[in-house]
């Protein structure tokens, strides 16, 4: 094992909870606005997930006010203070860009079942 990959290991997380594409998650990410530190919950669907160790990173897309917003966060990010997963979707795609395309019940996803 190399240097960099030892440093690696070293930073990342291994509190991230199991989740993919389709599923519903709170993002609880530390804010700082001046002197006062603060966390906010962003609470949407996994639209997209790149796996890898330091480079890993996840899209959140959520409705507010009407407008589509969309987050994309690094896995191992010392700025997430946890990811809680709401729901787990059934989806059929890794990718789910069409979403950005539909509006209402169109955009929904069919949760997954218990086998």
């Amino acid at each position: 094992m190399n240097m960099l990959e030892r440093i690696e290991k070293e930073n990342m997380r291994y509190d991230v909870p199991k989740f993919q594409t389709g599923d519903t998650v709170s993002v609880h990410i530390r804010i700082i606005e001046g002197a006062k530190e603060r966390v906010q919950i962003f609470k949407g669907v996994v639209t997209a997930r790149k796996r890898g160790t330091m480079g890993g990173n996840f899209t959140v897309r959520k409705i507010s006010h009407g407008v589509g917003v969309e987050k994309t966060f690094p896995l191992h990010s010392p700025r997430i203070e946890k990811v809680e997963v709401n729901s787990q979707g059934r989806v059929r795609r890794s990718k789910l860009y069409y979403l950005r395309n539909l509006r209402g019940k169109a955009a929904r996803i069919r949760e997954k079942g218990i086998i």
